[in-house]
């Protein structure tokens, strides 16, 4: 057939692009370099899709701003962040682990490195928090045909201090970091307070309204008893 013909000669010629690419590529210095950005830049870019996942999943809970159209949207950006982050955090694992930065031990036991216990568990400690995170959010449902949301209300919050603890760990566990990545951190808790401090807003002035019974827009009408008495006194 013409067409398997013209498919073959097609992946022919893009494994010879690629052959090729790589024997170019290797003697340029692209894979050193390559595994240079990915032990920095492995961790920063989990840190980020993770601080991203945490604005995007306020982001979701508006109801003031958004429709139903725009909290599914923002709740999909939520999860695909989510991801990203989990495959950038198990990147910037190997990474550490085949650099010998970090033992096998304190990628899988908080606190059970060697030489930095405390800053290397925080790393470890805030993957096992987001990984708890993930995984209610998963089985969401579970929690709420059972009528056990709180539960999943206080779970899925963990997000925040194992955000908390990987921002305190990217920047203290590694080299010095460069005054734009130490920009982005700050600007990201910035941006995450302001949005929670908005959202926290948002629940007492809605909690405040519900507390208020509703005015009447009509006036009751009048009783039996009533009718009968307005009788009596127009006598």
């Amino acid at each position: 057939m013409p067409g398997a013909g013209g498919r073959n000669r097609t992946l022919t010629a893009l494994g010879a692009a690629a052959v090729a690419s790589l024997l170019v590529a290797g003697p340029a210095g692209v894979f050193s370099r390559t595994w240079e950005f990915l032990d920095f830049g492995a961790g920063v870019l989990s840190l980020v899709s993770f601080t991203a996942t945490v604005l995007w999943g306020l982001i979701a809970t508006d109801r003031v701003l958004l429709r139903s159209g725009h909290r599914l949207i923002a709740q999909g950006v939520h999860r695909g962040a989510a991801v990203c982050g989990f495959g950038f955090l198990a990147l910037h694992i190997w990474v550490k682990v085949a650099e010998q930065q970090a033992s096998g031990a304190a990628a899988v036991l908080p606190f059970a490195d060697d030489r930095r216990p405390l800053l290397i568990g925080l790393g470890t400690l805030a993957g096992y928090l987001f990984l708890a995170v993930a995984v209610t959010g998963a089985v969401r449902s579970a929690f709420a045909s059972n009528g056990r949301s709180h539960w999943w209300r206080a779970l899925h919050m963990c997000a925040y201090p194992a955000w908390g603890a990987s921002l305190v760990h990217g920047l203290n566990s590694g080299r010095a970091a460069s005054s734009w990545v130490t920009t982005a951190y700050a600007v990201s808790l910035i941006a995450v307070a302001a949005v929670l401090a908005k959202r926290m807003a948002s629940r007492r002035a809605v909690e405040t309204r519900s507390d208020v019974p509703p005015r009447p827009t009509t006036p009751p009408r009048p009783t039996a008893a009533e009718r009968g008495n307005a009788r009596g006194w127009g006598r």
